[in-house]
């Protein structure tokens, strides 16, 4: 079933993503929701058995570790606690089925922290709620499936009745109808049907798609200063005659890997350990692994050779010259560190050079997992870790990350470049986490944000007409603007975005804008308000023409 599920998401990706409200071109919902069950069901793979309880709590782990996004999180919250349901028995029953189900909604609904109903959330609360009711009647798993997906279709449909956003553009929830693709294949399964590899007429016509660019993270150090020089991924399918004689502690297990080697993850449940580690010697690592079971999935690269070709990729970005990165960190934990995400080697240029520890390049188009926002977590070797998500649908990822790692980690839910520049701007390293935390978040009420992009459909919001690519000033989560001239969108979202008590205007020149129209737009602020003061940086960011910032 999960299996079938994902696969059947996976076919229908691009009809998820375009149903996202806005026509910005972002990966987005059902890019987000694939990476995350593909995870899960990795995993599932990896550990394949006849225990449903099993099964299942290995989908669960393999979810919360791939969550990507503000669906991939809710995604895996819905699993993780219909896994939690169906512990310890092998096999499950209807009515163990739909109590599973209601026990996923229950778990995702307490992860987010102000659940909107006319999303995802509601669509599996309404399936959830009618396979109860109908598990009551009928001992029948197949028939209890079957009412489940027909209700989950029919709150699908209403979710434009609860969201006033999606009955003006004319969608259904995305998340929602990707969580239907999920359902239509637990359910073919279940009856012993192949859902078809063909795509859909509703595929076909989606002509206005987005194609998701990802872009590699520069370089922050010399290759010859890495110290562990093998990143080794290792499962251990764990064998009880073997830890009889050698008993398996997961904290036992971590301190000794941490004196082998550094960004350390481990994972485990009953059946199954997994690792991540930076090792100088791999071997020693699987050796050490070894001891609790058999090893699969074993892979190792050599960071020193991949870094050699992310020296070569800055160079073309920067020109001869690399830029001036901090010394890698010392073996010492520092007492603060900050991880920011950040789209664009100009941004993470800028947080590097207030101080943030480690960047993940990451945004619109590619929103960090769990796992490797735990990855930076463990990179920036701190006591204290400060997260700036810098986007409204990374802010999940970033919670569950920091309640993963040992380390002391809050997120400040900064939502736009803007807003993670002004909280970084206000860190004090003479004060404590939680004053920072404060101050921080404070801080995200002073900046305004601003996007120019483009669309990649036709639509209209808030009685705006919008053309397929067209320009659009987005201010905060508002369309404000749009046309063919990017000069004109972006002078009108300037004009609209500033007021009497506007005093600084920061543009982030994104990779596609000219130095040409950037200075007609210093000239036109100059001109029509020539109290403000005007910062210009290059923030190379791709399909954000500008990004502003008003404070």
């Amino acid at each position: 079933m999960f299996i079938e599920g994902a696969t059947n998401l996976s076919r229908h990706v691009k009809v998820v993503d375009a149903l996202n409200v806005f026509p910005v071109p972002d990966g987005d919902t059902g890019t987000n929701m694939n990476l995350s069950i593909t995870s899960g069901v990795k995993e599932v793979k990896q550990n394949i058995q006849d225990d449903s309880s099993k099964v299942a709590a290995s989908f669960a782990k393999g979810l919360l570790m791939g969550a990507r996004g503000n669906s991939g999180v809710i995604l895996s919250q819905l699993f993780r606690g219909f896994s939690k349901q169906v512990e310890g028995k092998k096999q499950i029953t209807a009515s163990d089925l739909a109590q599973a189900f209601e026990n996923g909604v229950e778990t995702a609904y307490k992860a987010v922290m102000k659940p909107v109903e006319g999303t995802i959330l509601t669509v599996a609360k309404d399936a959830a709620k009618h396979a109860l009711t109908t598990a009551k009647k009928h001992d029948d798993v197949v028939y209890v499936m079957e009412e489940t997906l027909k209700e989950a279709k029919a709150s699908l449909k209403r979710t434009p009745d609860l969201l006033p956003i999606l009955k003006e553009v004319g969608v259904v929830d995305s998340g929602g109808q990707g969580l239907v693709y999920i359902y239509e294949g637990f359910l073919a399964v279940l009856k012993g049907e192949k859902l078809s590899d063909n795509p859909t007429s509703e595929e076909l016509s989606m002509d206005n798609l987005v194609k998701i660019e990802h872009h590699n993270a520069q370089s922050h150090m010399a290759t010859e200063d890495i110290e562990f020089g093998f990143c080794t991924e290792v499962m251990v399918r764990i064998d009880e005659e073997k830890t009889k004689i050698h008993p398996f502690v997961e904290a036992e297990f971590k301190k000794e890997l941490s004196e082998i080697g550094d960004s350390l993850l481990v994972v485990s449940d009953d059946d199954l350990i997994k690792v991540h580690i930076h090792a100088e010697q791999p071997g020693e690592v699987l050796t050490k692994a070894q001891r609790y079971g058999e090893l699969i999935n074993i892979k190792i690269e050599n960071m020193r050779e991949q870094h050699t070709h992310l020296l070569d990729e800055t160079k073309e970005a920067y020109g001869q010259e690399s830029p001036v990165w901090p010394d890698p960190k010392k073996k010492e934990k520092s007492e603060f560190g900050i991880v920011t995400v950040a789209m664009g080697a100009g941004i993470a240029k800028i947080f590097k050079g207030l101080g943030a520890g480690v960047i993940i390049e990451g945004g619109q188009t590619m929103n960090p997992s769990t796992e490797d926002i735990v990855n930076a977590i463990e990179e920036v070797h701190a006591e204290k870790v400060i997260i700036l998500p810098n986007n409204g649908n990374i802010i999940m990822a970033a919670e569950q990350a920091a309640k993963v790692v040992g380390e002391k980690a809050v997120v400040v839910p900064s939502k736009t470049v803007p807003q993670g520049l002004a909280a970084l701007l206000s860190f004090n390293p003479t004060q404590g986490l939680e004053v920072n935390a404060g101050m921080m978040k404070d801080a995200l009420t002073t900046v305004k944000s601003g996007q120019v992009t483009f669309a990649v459909r036709d639509t209209n919001i808030d009685g705006i007409d919008i053309k397929k690519n067209d320009f659009m000033g987005i201010s905060e989560k508002k369309i404000v603007s749009s046309g063919a001239d990017v000069l004109e969108v972006t002078k009108d979202l300037l004009t609209k975005m500033l007021d009497n008590e506007s005093e600084i205007v920061t543009l982030l020149q994104g990779e596609d804008a000219s130095d040409d129209q950037t200075e007609l737009l210093v000239s036109f602020l100059e001109q029509h308000h020539p109290d403000v003061e005007v910062d210009v940086h290059s923030g190379n960011q791709p399909l954000y023409s500008y990004i502003v910032s008003v404070e």
